[in-house]
């Protein structure tokens, strides 16, 4: 326990500030899979205003490899800790400005310009957010810490989604459904700006990584990191992306699209489901945590490879599971598919980051884990919403499946050099 005393402030720095952003973009999702559609999209059937919504939230993961590019370039140059400030603070104020956001009624297609030009933003700001934490916990971890210091940024995620249904479901036990869609939902969006003014207090409060002082010590930085990137970490950068595909994949099935298909679709109550993934989430902080120690003592590339497989089996059960109408069954069904993403989200940390060399390394991770995120979190809902169309709800988690072996794949390309 002694390095987890000895760098508590960088970790908190870590936790805290990406609970922070993933909080900001989780409460974008459950207000765009409980009452977006409605709200900005109201001449289209239900399932076009669901559509519609989940396109939306999706527009922030394409957003995410911009603002990747652009962060790591002056993570890469100028330091982690500033570039990590700045996308707290793009991320916190597009968050709180969707909270003063007029709806259709109001301003007609104006409505949902706005929406889509601050999801853009909020995109943009994460996409500089996970690679600076990862490296902030990774590149002060002690030697043979390096997955147990990693798993903590990815703490934030858990942490982020339990702050923000939580605060959904206390929203909706309290207010009528008339006023939750009326001004209700804007709250949540509210609250960032405390949290956001907590995040900015903890960072600004830490330095510059030893790995990143000692190699501007010894040599300039490098002028275009992209490029550099591009020129001879390509297979790298691929590796990565493919392997980020499972988690994301199975968060977003397991979050907003069965929050959504679950309430709309298959008309659970909305707080009963609410409070079923809130206890399903805690299995996904225990597969976080219980792969960064199994990554230590092993290795991140072999528990990830596990967590792949694991990935394949929960997409055949994931339907199913959903469309039982048993709470025992849907709250297993999603607690098993959580404790599985912490499988294979947890060692990101370290193994993405191993993969690139210090100069480039905020760009590479971030720009990975983003890119991946496009295929794995921003299609997820879309599609998965496609197969519900076709095939009905036990169809839905092939796409889980389909995830799997692409992330697996994605961790063969790279498999001497992160083993």
């Amino acid at each position: 326990m002694a390095p987890y005393r000895a760098h508590r402030r960088i970790l908190t720095a870590s936790l805290v500030g990406t609970a922070v952003e993933f909080y900001d973009f989780y409460i974008y999702g459950t207000a765009a899979a409980l009452v977006f559609g409605p709200l900005f999209f109201p001449e289209s059937s239900d399932s076009a205003q669901l559509m519609y919504s989940f396109m939306t939230f999706g527009l922030a993961f394409f957003a995410r490899p911009v603002g990747a590019i652009v962060f790591g370039h002056y993570g890469d140059r100028i330091g982690r800790k500033s570039t990590l400030v700045a996308s707290l603070m793009l991320m916190g104020g597009s968050t709180l400005l969707i909270a003063f956001l007029p709806t259709h009624a109001m301003a007609g297609w104006v409505a949902p310009l706005l929406l889509c030009i601050l999801r853009f933003g909020q995109g943009f700001g994460l996409g500089g957010e996970w690679g600076g934490a990862a490296l902030l916990a990774v590149e002060n971890a002690p030697p043979g810490w390096a997955s147990r210091f990693g798993m903590f940024p990815q703490l934030g995620a858990p942490v982020g989604f339990i702050a923000a249904n939580g605060l959904f479901l206390l929203l909706g036990l309290g207010l009528s459904e008339a006023d939750f869609t009326s001004w209700g939902w804007r709250i949540p969006f509210l609250f960032s700006a405390l949290l956001v003014g907590l995040g900015l207090w903890v960072r600004l409060k830490i330095g510059e990584t030893p790995a990143f002082a000692e190699a501007i010590g010894t040599g300039k930085p490098v002028g275009v990191p992209l490029g550099e990137l591009f020129r001879n970490h390509l297979v790298a950068a691929l590796a990565g992306t493919f392997a980020v595909v499972a988690c994301f994949a199975i968060f977003y099935l397991a979050t907003s699209f069965a929050l959504a298909h679950g309430t709309k679709a298959l008309g659970y109550p909305k707080e009963t489901f609410l409070l079923i993934q809130l206890g399903a989430i805690l299995f996904m902080a225990g597969g976080i945590v219980f792969s960064g120690y199994a990554s230590d003592a092993s290795s991140p590339q072999r528990v990830l490879t596990w967590g792949c497989g694991a990935t394949v089996l929960v997409g055949f059960l994931f339907g199913p599971s959903l469309a039982s109408g048993s709470w025992l069954v849907i709250f297993t069904g999603l607690a098993t598919a959580l404790f599985v993403m912490g499988l294979v989200y947890g060692p990101l940390g370290s193994w993405l980051t191993s993969l690139f060399p210090v100069h480039v390394r905020y760009t590479g991770a971030s720009i990975s884990f983003n890119a991946g995120g496009i295929l794995g979190g921003a299609l997820a809902p879309i599609i998965a919403q496609a197969l519900a169309d076709w095939g009905g709800t036990a169809v839905v988690g092939l796409y889980l499946a389909l995830a799997g072996i692409v992330s697996w794949l994605g961790l063969l390309m790279v498999r001497r050099q992160a083993g």
